[in-house]
């Protein structure tokens, strides 16, 4: 009975091999950058560049259809259009960040949206906003799995100064020059894009950063290193993605919310009984710190 529901889906269906396989990328991949987009208070940057690149995959779908190369190049490009256009935009007028980042991925959210309508069907609308992971196939999983590679190589190599850029930006500057900074900033800023198109491969665009963040969150009640907090937000992003997936294939409900949904359960539990700020454990103590 055990073997039949927790092994058999992913011992019997190839789908759901190459599906959960997509989510351990991905879940390598994104969670440890959704851990240092946490910590510099960008969440919701992630939840932006995650529609941003919306209307250059439109695009790519326009020209060649469901073409992956297309659809990656498209989605790679709108977003730094709008990363780059939101920067000088925040620059020009003295303006905040986020207010900039969220017109322009407003815009472009709409923009991709009509692109869509205009030459696909309602099925093609919606598989591109929540994506289809149980139809993802080996060209699919060689791109999450070299983005996934990338990013940790590369996370590696600059840990350093990307915990720096985020915590003491200045440091960072008296170190590399005036410049050094924002050259770390916009290599983490293009990692998230990246990681945000390989997603978008599985989970479609308003999923996409489900597995990103959701952990990253919930994580920070569990661990209070950053190395714990990116080991366990993979962690947590790999074990919400095996559930989503059993839960959609037992159910018969869409792959990407079932697998976001796991996330949001993981971050509630998280949140109630975690070992770090958890909600009972505070409760618990707050007899013994008021005597």
């Amino acid at each position: 009975m055990l073997f039949e529901f927790f092994i058999a889906p992913f011992a019997e269906f190839a789908f759901m091999k190459r599906a959960l396989v997509a989510c351990l990328a991905l879940a390598l991949g994104s969670a440890p950058i959704g851990v240092i987009l946490m910590l510099r208070r960008m969440s919701l940057f992630g939840e932006a560049m995650s529609h941003a690149i919306l209307p250059g995959a439109a695009v790519g779908f326009m020209i060649a259809g469901f073409s992956l190369p297309a659809i990656s190049i498209g989605g790679v490009i709108a977003g730094f259009v709008v990363v780059l256009a939101a920067g000088a935009a925040t620059r020009a007028t003295d303006g905040r960040e986020d207010a900039s980042v969220a017109a322009f991925y407003l815009i472009a959210l709409a923009l991709g949206v009509t692109l869509i309508s205009t030459r696909g069907s309602s099925v093609d609308v919606m598989h591109i906003l929540f994506g289809t992971v149980l139809a993802v196939d080996e060209a699919a999983l060689l791109l999450l799995g070299a983005v996934s590679s990338v990013s940790l190589l590369l996370l590696a190599a600059l840990y350093r100064p990307l915990l720096l850029d985020g915590f003491d930006p200045e440091f960072l500057r008296s170190l590399r020059g005036p410049g050094g900074g924002a050259v770390y900033h916009l290599i983490f800023l293009g990692l998230v894009v990246v990681n945000l198109v390989a997603a978008f491969q599985a989970m479609g665009s308003l999923m996409a950063v489900g597995l990103m963040m959701l952990p990253a969150v919930a994580v920070r009640f569990w661990a209070r290193s950053l190395p714990g907090m990116m080991i366990g937000a993979a962690a947590i992003a790999a074990v919400a993605g095996y559930a989503g997936l059993l839960l959609s294939f037992h159910a018969n409900l869409p792959s990407g919310p079932a697998i976001v949904l796991a996330c949001g359960v993981i971050y509630l539990v998280s949140l109630l009984f975690g070992r770090v700020q958890g909600l009972a454990l505070r409760l618990f103590r707050a007899p013994h710190l008021e005597a």
